[in-house]
C-alpha cells in the first residue's frame, strides 16, 4: 500500500482508478479494507482513496495518543491527499463519519460532496439539557466508553471488545465471532479507547455544521443504537443541503450487513452530485 507521514508516524492508504477524487473513512476496530465493494463499484469512473486511520490495518497509532482528537484525522486525511488543492467527495462511517464531519466544519470549501453513515459525533449531545432524550444518550455512550477504556487500561482487551461489539451489534455478537477475531479486535481496544475519547471531547458544537454548503447523504440504520440515531437526525436536521435516509432492518454496522443497500446509496449520491456541480449556473 502507499503511505504517507504524519508527524513521524506512517499512514497507508489504497488508492485505486481516476477522475474526481472519493475518499472513504472506515469505523473504529476496522480498516480501509471494509470499502472492498465500494471501492470496485467507483473506480471505473473516481479516483478512490482508502486510508487505514490512525492504530488500524497499517497505519502507524497516533503522534500524541495522550491527547487524541478528531483533528489528528483531519491532518491524516490532509496528509493523504497530499498538495493538491481538489475538492473532493467524502465518505465515512461511525468514527469515520465523525472524523469526515470534523474535516466538512474545518474545510468546507473541499467538499463536492458528504456521505456520513451513523457518525459517532457523540459530542453534538453533550450540550443538552440533563434530563432530554439526547443528553440520557450520552451518558448510555460515556458509561459503554468508560467500560472498554478500563478494560484496555487493565490488559483486558477480550473483556473491553466484547462489550463494544455487542453494544453495536447486538448480544451474543462477540461470542459468534471466530476466536482469531476476538483475538484480533482485543488488541484493538487501546485504539476504540482513544477513538471514543476523542469522539465524546470533540469541542465542535451542532451550530457550526451550518456552514457545510455541500450537498450530503446521512445514512442510518432503523435498528441501531438510539445515540447514532439520534446523531444522524440532528445532523440532517442543521445541514443546509442535507438528505437522510434510513436503511430498514440495519444495525450501526450497515456498509457490512447491508452492504448493497448502502453501496447503491452512496454511488447514487455521488453520481447526483457530479452531475449537480456540472450543470451550467442559471
Amino acid at each position: 500500500m502507499p503511505n504517507t507521514d504524519v508527524s513521524g508516524s506512517r499512514v497507508a492508504y489504497a488508492e485505486a482508478g481516476c477522475g474526481e477524487t472519493v475518499l472513504l473513512l472506515h469505523s473504529s476496530a476496522s480498516t480501509g479494507a471494509q470499502w472492498r465493494s465500494l471501492m470496485e463499484i467507483l473506480r471505473p469512473q473516481w479516483r478512490v482513496l482508502v486510508p487505514d486511520l490512525y492504530g488500524y490495518g497499517e497505519t502507524d497509532r497516533r503522534p500524541d495518543p495522550g491527547l487524541p482528537g478528531l483533528a489528528d484525522e483531519v491532518a491524516l486525511v490532509d496528509a493523504v491527499l497530499g498538495e493538491s488543492a481538489e475538492r473532493i467527495h467524502l465518505v465515512g462511517h461511525s468514527y469515520g463519519a465523525a472524523a469526515a464531519l470534523r474535516f466538512a466544519a474545518d474545510r468546507p470549501q473541499r467538499l463536492l460532496s458528504l456521505t456520513l453513515i451513523e457518525p459517532v459525533s457523540f459530542h453534538l449531545l453533550r450540550g443538552a439539557p440533563a434530563r432530554t432524550a439526547e443528553r440520557k444518550a450520552f451518558r448510555d455512550v460515556a458509561t459503554l466508553a468508560a467500560e472498554v477504556t478500563d478494560a484496555a487500561a487493565a490488559g483486558e482487551g477480550h473483556r473491553g471488545m466484547a462489550r463494544f461489539i455487542d453494544y453495536w451489534n447486538g448480544d451474543g455478537a462477540w461470542q459468534r465471532l471466530r476466536p482469531d477475531m476476538q483475538e484480533m479486535l482485543a488488541r484493538q481496544a487501546i485504539t476504540v479507547a482513544l477513538d471514543f475519547r476523542a469522539a465524546l471531547t470533540e469541542p465542535m458544537w451542532l451550530e457550526a455544521l451550518r456552514a457545510i454548503a455541500a450537498p450530503t447523504l446521512v445514512l442510518r440504520g432503523s435498528a441501531s443504537p438510539r445515540p447514532t440515531r439520534r446523531i444522524a437526525d440532528l445532523v440532517a436536521g442543521v445541514l443546509p443541503n442535507a438528505y437522510l435516509q434510513t436503511i430498514e432492518g440495519a444495525g450501526h454496522m450497515l456498509p457490512l450487513t447491508h452492504r448493497e443497500a448502502v453501496d447503491a446509496a452512496i454511488a447514487g449520491h455521488l453520481f447526483h452530485s457530479a452531475a449537480r456541480a456540472q450543470r451550467p449556473a442559471a
